[in-house]
C-alpha cells in the first residue's frame, strides 16, 4: 500500500510506525522501463516519448491516479543516454509530482550485449490538503496539512541487453525521507524507504510473423511483502500486441496493444483484483501512448523492449 494510506491508519495507531509499499505499480512497465532503472535511457538508440496514464482500483474514492511522461534519447558520438521523467501520483488528499533526470552510460561487454549504468537526480514535491478527504475527527492535531514539502531524489541502476533479452537492477532512490512526521510524538508517521527493482524480458521468434515475449518484475521495499510480475505477450506481424500479466496476491491483468504507424504504439492493460480488494472496486484501468523518433535513414530495431 502507498504512503498515504499508512497516514489514514495513524489516528487508530499512533503509537507504532508501519511501513508499506509506496512507489507506484504499472502492469505495462515493459514498455515504461526507464520509470523503475535509469540505466535504460537511451538504450534503445533512438528517441522515446512515452505518456501513461493509470487509474487504480475504480468505484474508491481517493483511490491512486497515476500519470507519467518521459522522454529519453542517446546522446550524439558517445555511449551516454539521456532521459527525464515527469510522475503525478495522486491519492486521497494527497499529491506527489517528481521530476527526475536519468543519464547512463553502455559499454560492449561482449558481441552481442551491452552493460549500462545509470544514475537518477531528481526531486518530489509532496502536498497533502486534509480538506479533501473525509475524516472522522477534523481537529485531530495529527491532520497537519503538507504544502510544498520538497523531498530530493538519487537513485542508480544496471542493465544488461542483447537484441532479444534483457535484465536490470535498480533502486529508484537511496534516500530516506519524511513523508510525514508526528512531531508532538516526536515518532516517524511515513517514511519513504528504499526500493528494489529487478527486471527481466525475453523475446522468442516464433515464425516469420509471430513473437513471444515473457517478463518479470520484482520489487522489494523493507516492512513490505516481495512484489513479483509476470507478463507474456504475444507480438502479431509487428502490428497488434496481447498479453497476460499476473502480480502475486493482487491482480491478473489483460494487455492490447495496437503499432498503429511505425512511430505511434497505444496500449492498454485492465487489473482484475485477486485479493480481498476485489469485493470493493471494479478494477484498474491503465493507457499507454509511446512516440518514436527515428532517425533519418536508419533501421528499425527488431527489439520489442
Amino acid at each position: 500500500m502507498r504512503n498515504l494510506i499508512i497516514i489514514f491508519l495513524v489516528p487508530l495507531y499512533n503509537i507504532m510506525s508501519i511501513y508499506g509499499q509506496q512507489d507506484p505499480h504499472y502492469t505495462q512497465y515493459m514498455y515504461n522501463t526507464m520509470s523503475v532503472n535509469p540505466a535504460y535511457a537511451g538504450s534503445l538508440g533512438h528517441t522515446v516519448i512515452n505518456a501513461l496514464g493509470r487509474m487504480q482500483w475504480m468505484d474508491i474514492p481517493g483511490a491512486p491516479r497515476t500519470q507519467t511522461l518521459s522522454y529519453e534519447t542517446p546522446i550524439d558520438f558517445s555511449r551516454l543516454g539521456l532521459g527525464v521523467n515527469i510522475v503525478n501520483d495522486k491519492i486521497g488528499p494527497s499529491q506527489e509530482t517528481s521530476l527526475d533526470l536519468n543519464l547512463s552510460y553502455a559499454i560492449q561487454i561482449s558481441e552481442t550485449g551491452k552493460l549500462a549504468m545509470g544514475l537518477k537526480l531528481g526531486g518530489r514535491l509532496f502536498n497533502v490538503d486534509w480538506s479533501k478527504s473525509i475524516v472522522k475527527h477534523p481537529k485531530d492535531r495529527l491532520l497537519v496539512p503538507i504544502n510544498n514539502k520538497i523531498l530530493p531524489t538519487i537513485g542508480a541502476g544496471i542493465y544488461y541487453y542483447t537484441s532479444d533479452w534483457y535484465i536490470g537492477l535498480s533502486t529508484p532512490n537511496f534516500l530516506r525521507t519524511d513523508h510525514y512526521d508526528d512531531n508532538t510524538n516526536q515518532g516517524v508517521v511515513s517514511e519513504e524507504r528504499m526500493h528494489f527493482f529487478l527486471i527481466g524480458g525475453k523475446v522468442f521468434q516464433l515464425s516469420d510473423q509471430i513473437k513471444l515475449k515473457p517478463a518479470f518484475l520484482f520489487k522489494g521495499v523493507k516492512g513490505a511483502p516481495i512484489s513479483m510480475d509476470l507478463s507474456l505477450n504475444l507480438h502479431y506481424n509487428s502490428k497488434l500486441i496481447t498479453g497476460v500479466s499476473w502480480r502475486w496476491k493482487d491482480t491478473i491483468s489483460t494487455l492490447i496493444g495496437f503499432q498503429i504507424t511505425k512511430q505511434i504504439q497505444l496500449g492498454y492493460a485492465y487489473d482484475l483484483s485477486t485479493s480481498n480488494y476485489r469485493s470493493y472496486n471494479s478494477g484498474t484501468h491503465e493507457i499507454m501512448l509511446r512516440y518514436e523518433l527515428f532517425r533519418l535513414g536508419s533501421i528499425v530495431s527488431p527489439r520489442f523492449f
